[in-house]
């Protein structure tokens, strides 16, 4: 079987029940290349031993999940409410990490807009986004947007399309800001593949899983074992110029059969064979 062209990458909330060590430790017996690190499983006490932890791994980090990373209030992570006080444990964060991990991304979104005033949270996140560049850009590090499934449009996200997030991805107008194409929040938009061509090398930061109709707003599936039209998304991105990691982001709660009481080994066996499936069949 053709492999896939991008390395394989986790993303930490895939293995939730597992701690920050054993991901590292796991993903590198595993022979996972590179880890995205979810800022909540660190502890603030440990962040030098944990990140040197990481680096002599070997493990690439593809991307970074900030505690908070949501300019206004989510579900997810409600406090701070203030954006302005979100704003600033954003940039704690990035001050924080991205010594460690130089060439990485910071992962972004606007959050729920206010009142469903969906203008105004796109204009602040411009806005936001513009001052926290210069700083990403001198720590050596990038920001990228992420739009979110329509299921989670006024719990989480204002934006749901590709061409959404370009628009503030171009008002932001900065070398250090991109986008962040997860399949599984993107894939049901009109023409997605010509979207997706259409980013190019805007795209920097790549997540997978799969769907079903979902059991709650944490059911996401094994690439490969749901719907979505994976291996033309994958042949699209490739065709975009991206050439960085493909991770698998997973979260699997409040389901009945979650991912996360299996065998986590396996579930990552069993994501590899499934992106190697889906790059070279179409069926």
């Amino acid at each position: 079987m053709t492999t896939l062209p991008f390395s394989f990458g986790m993303n930490e909330f895939t293995t939730q029940p597992w701690s920050f060590e054993e991901d590292v430790t796991r993903y590198c017996a595993l022979d996972v290349d590179a880890i995205e690190i979810c800022e909540a499983k660190l502890d603030p006490n440990r962040i030098e031993e944990q990140m040197r932890l990481v680096r002599e791994s070997g493990l690439t980090v593809s991307a970074v999940q900030p505690a908070v990373r949501t300019f206004f209030g989510s579900a997810m992570v409600p406090e701070p409410g203030a954006p302005e006080a979100r704003v600033e444990r954003l940039t704690r964060s990035l001050k924080t990490l991205a010594p460690h991990v130089p060439g990485s991304v910071f992962v972004t979104n606007t959050g729920a807009p206010p009142k469903g005033n969906m203008r105004r949270t796109m204009d602040e996140t411009v806005r936001f986004l513009r001052a926290l560049c210069p700083l990403a850009d001198d720590l050596g590090v990038s920001l990228s947007l992420e739009p979110l499934n329509p299921t989670s449009v006024n719990t989480e996200s204002a934006i749901w399309t590709i061409e959404q997030a370009l628009d503030i991805i171009d008002g932001v107008g900065h070398s250090a800001m991109g986008l962040c194409l997860d399949y599984w929040n993107i894939w049901q938009q009109k023409d997605v593949c010509a979207a997706i061509r259409a980013a190019g090398r805007k795209i920097n930061v790549l997540q997978v899983s799969d769907w079903r109709t979902p059991w709650s707003a944490a059911d996401r599936l094994i690439p490969g074992d749901g719907c979505i039209p994976l291996h033309e998304m994958l042949h699209a991105t490739w065709d975009a110029g991206f050439r960085g990691a493909c991770t698998v982001e997973i979260f699997s709660s409040g389901v009945p059969d979650s991912l996360y009481d299996r065998d986590l080994n396996e579930v990552i066996r069993f994501c590899r064979e499934g992106l190697n499936q889906a790059w070279t069949s179409t069926a």
